[in-house]
């Protein structure tokens, strides 16, 4: 069927609703990396990645209802599902990560946290530069790849602080602080979450070149 695909006219529109829900999730995580700055920041940007997370959603909806419409998808239908479906995903993680951090009151973070916040930004961006390319795969196919090798590299990177603090975390607080390890290590695991969603979404960016290349 690749070939009938190839000769049908596609519905465009799909690439700019996937650069539309690329740019609200690295504005979701520009959002959380604010809030890792701590003290005022955590309420003030807060709401920012809250609002974020309901514009993503809006994108994915819009994507899905169109998916159904549409009789020639740029690509395969579950691939488009499962591209803006892990996209969303890593925003909603930021979502209950911002979340996490205001249910605990924390106001305050630690430098791996901060460093976490960096990656999660650099993978965002890694994301949003992918998104247009996909509208010439054949012809951005290296690019793309290398992107999706970047982003689990950073994964990777991420897994490493993740490690590191909550050694860390755990010689600052024991043996007498355990309710501010345990927050600690809460926010630790979103955080670390995150960056897993986005290795998921380079996942499926790399599955669909090696489906249509």
């Amino acid at each position: 069927m690749r070939w009938f695909r190839a000769l049908m006219p596609r519905e465009e529109r799909f690439f700019e609703l996937f650069s539309r829900h690329s740019d609200v999730v690295v504005a979701g995580a520009k959002a959380l990396r604010e809030m890792l700055q701590g003290g005022d920041a955590v309420p003030r940007h807060y709401k920012t990645v809250m609002d974020r997370e309901h514009d993503a959603d809006d994108i994915t909806r819009e994507v899905l209802i169109a998916v159904r419409r549409t009789f020639i998808t740029p690509f395969d239908r579950g691939d488009v599902k499962d591209l803006i479906t892990s996209m969303d995903n890593a925003i909603d993680q930021m979502q209950k990560t911002a979340k996490t951090i205001m249910l605990f009151e924390q106001h305050s973070f630690t430098p791996q946290q901060k460093q976490m916040g960096d990656a999660i930004v650099t993978a965002a961006g890694l994301v949003q530069e992918a998104m247009p390319l996909l509208s010439s795969i054949n012809t951005n196919a290296g690019r793309i790849s290398r992107i999706s090798e970047r982003i689990s590299q950073i994964e990777g990177e991420a897994d490493e602080l993740h490690d590191s603090g909550l050694q860390e975390l755990y010689r600052a607080n024991q043996p007498s602080n355990s309710m501010s390890f345990f927050i600690g290590v809460e926010v630790y695991d979103h955080l670390e979450k995150v960056v897993d969603r986005f290795d998921d979404v380079a996942n499926e960016i790399h599955g669909i070149v090696l489906e249509n290349v």
